[in-house]
């Protein structure tokens, strides 16, 4: 299957806790921090809800 490198670029203070717990939920705690993920539908609405903070590559 193929990957995806999601990178967290924009900060998640004073933002709604459901997105709090997707940035946890995909392994981002830190500014700049990359995790590499399977690009599943599931991965993919997580990322969609959270598009306006990370950065999406294909790896």
């Amino acid at each position: 299957m193929a990957k995806i490198q999601i990178k967290q670029v924009r900060s998640r203070i004073n933002r709604p806790a459901n997105q709090k717990r997707i940035l946890d939920s995909l392994g981002l705690r830190k500014l700049n921090q990359v995790v590499e993920k399977e690009d599943t539908p599931t991965i993919m609405g997580m990322v969609n809800k959270v598009r306006h903070l990370v950065e999406v590559t294909n790896v």
